[in-house]
Order: structure tokens, then sequence, then C-alpha cells
């Protein structure tokens, strides 16, 4: 068979293993987690049988990271289990460059980590295998529920197929959705890092991949992720199969509003924080499908409810003309860098605005890809701010020469703290993706192939411009809803299947579809639940907050 690797192809016996190939082409051992075959992954030990293209994997690619968090979970789940038998453990949200772990019910402290971690360092030395095995659902759901996880027994009840893939280290199954490493030897970097309710996971720096990443305190970041999970908590909602449960029992209206006036709640005390303040400027960030323009809009309508006028401008028509944008290293338009922006004019306007003149805001064509000819006139009246929403709001380089009196600044995020069960998460950055996918699809005639071929680009941004400001903020909120995977899934998922193989963002479609597989769908009359001015409205559709000026 032909094997192309590193733009070299060559002859190799039929039915070798990913390992044995790449070896063939000098990669040493364990330099690779996994491979992309063709547009497919594939673990080191499945074996190929045809013509093939490969590329290793490792921790700086998404695919591997995602591989070696998965690898590494199992060994801390195993480690774990060997020191407290029965112990429940509950693995929840990112932290930086690290997993937040719970241990309901337990108390941990410093020892219990040292602990934790000595077992974790024996289990990788002994290198044991991940031994993959296909079960039937029967047996699966069995096997848990003599071992107490029934979280696993209500997710696999709404599994849509009867078998699947189970994985064994040492003397423990696991059930995770996606690839694994070959055996724990390959996942020796890590450390574990103690908070007040559990821990921090923290996997490899991803500048240098030998050392684990340091921790960075985030405080409101965290504070944020802990008012959600209260929320979970009040409305019963942990994991996804709670939400098959809430749909059965006809209670799944009734979950929509009970979110929703979290929403409302949370929204109201950022105005009052503001009127509070005195500050006159607003800015809004947040990651990409956050939810920033609705969050303004609702923010300006309780501003306004308080006795306060509130303007809001889109950073984006601060755009600079696309013929004289940055490039990034392949040659494409860089859009997520702050420098796309007009910085002078902006705070210009702003100290302007401060001043009592009135100024000429910009308008951008996203048609044309330039500044229009005509602006808007505006002037900040008496009691009046003015609310700035975009990705780089928080940027004290955009800020630079605004009075900080006069700023309050908010970050929006999406922040699930929903689960598939208590061992595997889903992440927000796949929420923000499936927001976007559908919105893209709906509203800006962009087909999921192209996001899904965007996102890596956008996410990059992410990293280097949006969430090193996030703890610069006066306010957080956070967007997501607990209700919003169904939602989600009624429109993305027949849209997720017909991505083809042979598709740049083949894989990233299947993992969100594998994910979904455990989200129930919903009846089309419970989409009229979902109130207009709803933050899930900016993505589906029938969002009225435009309507109101």
């Amino acid at each position: 068979m032909r094997i192309t690797c590193d733009r070299q192809t060559r002859e190799l016996p039929e039915n070798s293993t990913v390992e044995e190939c790449l070896r063939a082409f000098g990669y040493a051992e364990r330099s690779a987690i996994a491979a992309m075959r063709n547009h497919t992954v594939a673990e080191l030990g499945d074996r190929i049988s045809g013509d093939a293209s490969l590329h290793p994997l490792t921790i700086a690619d998404e695919e591997g990271r995602r591989i070696y968090e998965r690898s590494l979970r199992f060994v801390m789940l195993l480690a774990i289990s060997r020191l407290y038998p029965g112990q429940r453990v509950r693995i929840e949200y990112s932290v930086a460059q690290g997993v937040y772990v719970r241990l309901p019910g337990m108390m941990v402290n410093s020892r219990t980590v040292r602990g934790i971690t000595a077992a974790m360092r024996a289990i990788i030395d002994e290198d044991l295998p991940f031994e993959k095995r296909v079960w039937n659902l029967t047996d699966a759901m069995r096997y848990f529920e003599v071992n107490g996880q029934q979280d696993k027994v209500e997710l696999l009840r709404t599994r849509p197929y009867t078998t699947f893939t189970m994985y064994r280290c040492g003397e423990m199954w696991e059930y995770f959705y996606g690839a694994m490493a070959p055996s724990t030897g390959y996942v020796t970097v890590f450390d574990l890092v103690m908070m007040s309710t559990g821990f921090v996971l923290q996997l490899p720096d991803p500048e240098s991949p030998s050392e684990p990443a340091p921790y960075v305190d985030r405080p409101k970041h965290l504070h944020v992720f802990d008012q959600s999970r209260r929320w979970c908590s009040i409305l019963g909602a942990e994991n996804t199969a709670d939400l098959h449960r809430l749909i059965g029992a006809g209670d799944f209206r009734t979950f929509i509003r009970v979110n929703e006036t979290f929403h409302e709640q949370a929204i109201h005390e950022i105005a009052r924080d503001i009127v509070a303040s005195g500050h006159r400027v607003v800015f809004v960030a947040g990651p990409s499908s956050s939810g920033k323009t609705t969050f303004a809009g609702r923010l300006a309508v309780h501003l306004r409810v308080l006795g306060r006028g509130a303007f809001r401008v889109s950073l984006d028509d601060y755009y600079i003309d696309r013929d004289q944008l940055p490039l990034e290293a392949d040659g494409t338009l860089d859009l997520e860098t702050l420098h796309a922006l007009d910085l002078p004019l902006l705070q210009a306007q702003v100290n302007a605005l401060l001043h009592g003149e009135t100024v000429n805001l910009p308008r951008f064509s996203f048609k044309t890809g330039k500044r229009e000819p005509e602006g808007h006139p505006f002037h900040l009246g008496h009691n009046e701010l003015v609310i700035f929403e975009g990705i780089h709001g928080l940027n004290p380089l955009l800020s630079a020469g605004i009075p900080e009196e006069e700023i309050h600044r908010v970050f929006v995020s999406a922040l699930t703290c929903l689960n598939l069960d208590d061992h595997n998460r889903i992440r927000t950055t796949d929420v923000r993706l499936l927001r976007r996918i559908v919105r893209d699809y709906h509203f800006r005639n962009t087909p999921p192939e192209k996001t899904l071929a965007m996102w890596p680009s956008v996410r990059r941004g992410e990293e280097q411009w949006v969430f090193p400001c996030q703890e610069m903020a006066d306010s957080m909120f956070n967007t997501a809803l607990h209700y919003e995977l169904p939602i989600l899934r009624h429109y993305a998922y027949d849209m997720l299947d017909r991505v083809q193989e042979d598709c740049e963002g083949y894989v990233l479609a299947r993992r969100l579809m594998k994910m979904l597989h455990y989200v129930p769908d919903i009846s089309e009359s419970l989409l009229n639940e979902i109130p207009p001015l709803s933050l899930l409205r900016e993505f589906i559709g029938g969002c009225t907050m435009e309507e109101m000026g």
C-alpha cells in the first residue's frame, strides 16, 4: 500500500499499524500521540489497509491535545479509584491550560493532591496500555451500575446505537467519546493544583510541552463558573440525561423560563453596578459567538430602566479597509488581530464624546470590505452612556488614552457547566462553535464547512487577544443557557451530518455529532418558548433586539 507523509510517499506492508508507518518515515517512538489518517483521527495501534495519507498528531495540535487530556483523565480516574474506592469524581470545566475537578462529598487538601499525584505517577511509570474493546449497550450499563456510576447508566439509556467503544486501563473500564493514546507512558507531563473545592489538572504548556503549564489564577472567571454551577444545581440539570428527563416529564418549558430569569437577574445586577459607578463608557468583550451583541442590547434596556440612556456601537465599524489588513503566516487576512481596528479614530472619538462634542461614528460595510463614506453623527447627552461591543473591548491598547474613571468593562462568554456525565465534560468552545455554525448558515449564507475551516484561526485569535484580558473586567456575564444544546442540536445536527469526509473540518464535525448523540432533540412547539430577547435568538433567529433601536 502507498502511504504519504510529510510530502513523501512510501510502499509499506498491508495492515501496518499507524505507528509502524510513522516510524518508516523517521518519526521517533512516542514522538506522536496519534495521527490524522486522510481526514479522520487514527490511534497509533490502528491498522491501515489501502492507500492513505498520514499526519502525526502531537500536543501542539488541537486533536492531539484532546487525546492527551482524555488519556490523562483516565490515569487520574484510575489513581483516585485505587486511593478512594467508590469516590465520585466530577470533571467540569477548563481553567486556563487545565481542567477543574471536584470530588463531591470529600474534603480536598494538599495531602489529598500529593497522594493523587503520586498514584498517577506510578500508573504512568507502569506504562499500562489503553485497551480498546467494542461493548454492547446492555453489558456496559450493567458494568457501570455495579460500579455505582448511575450518571453513565442514565447517559447510555439515551444512546442511539447498541454498541460502542470502551477502554480498559488496569482494572478499570471507561468510556470517552474520542481516541486515546496507546498507553499511560504517553502522558508524562502534568500537574495538580489544589483549589478550595477541588483541584486543577494541568496539561503541558503549549509553548514548552515538556513542562506542565503554569497555573494562572483567574478568580473572576472561576466565580462566574461557580455561579453557573449553582444555577445548574437549582435547575436540577448537571448532565445531558437530565435534559431528556425534563423533556420527558413536560418540564422543559419551565426550564427555559427559569434559565432566562437567571440571565435577566444577572444583567440587571451589572446595569445597577454601572449606574452606581457613574461610568459613561462601557466596553463589552468576549470570544466569538458568546452573544455580545444581544447582551449589549439587553444591558442598554436595563440601563434605561435605571434612568440612564444607552447607545450601542459595534467595534466592527472601526475595522480598517480589508486591503490594509495585516496578514497571517499563511498569507490570509488576519481578521482577529487588534490591529485590524482603527484604534486612533476610536480613542479620539471616545474622548471627544466625553468632552461633549459630536462625532461622526464610522460604518463598515462587510459586503465591500471598506468603511462607508457616510458615517452617523452622535452626541453623548446628559445622563447617557455609550456601549462599545466587540472581541477586543477589554484590551488595554484599545482604551489607551481614555480616562479610566469613565470606563466600565464587561466580559461575556458562554461557560456551559453541563456535562455528558461526571467524567465527560462538554467544552464551552464546542457550544460556541455550534452557535456560530447555526448563525453563519442561516444569516451569513456560510456553509458549515467554511465555518469549521475558519474555527482554528478564530480560536488562535481568541487565545492571543481575548482571553488574556478577561480578568480586567469590572463585571462578568455567562451567556450560556443550560437549555440551549437541544435547540442547537435541532438546527445543527443535519448540517454536520452532511459534511463530507474530504472536508477540512470533518473531524471537528464528527466530534460535535458524537456529543450531540446524547442530547435530546426538541419539538418545533418548544422553539416558541424561547423569548424574543433571549441571547439564543442571536444565533437561531427571531431576536427583536434590533427592532428596539
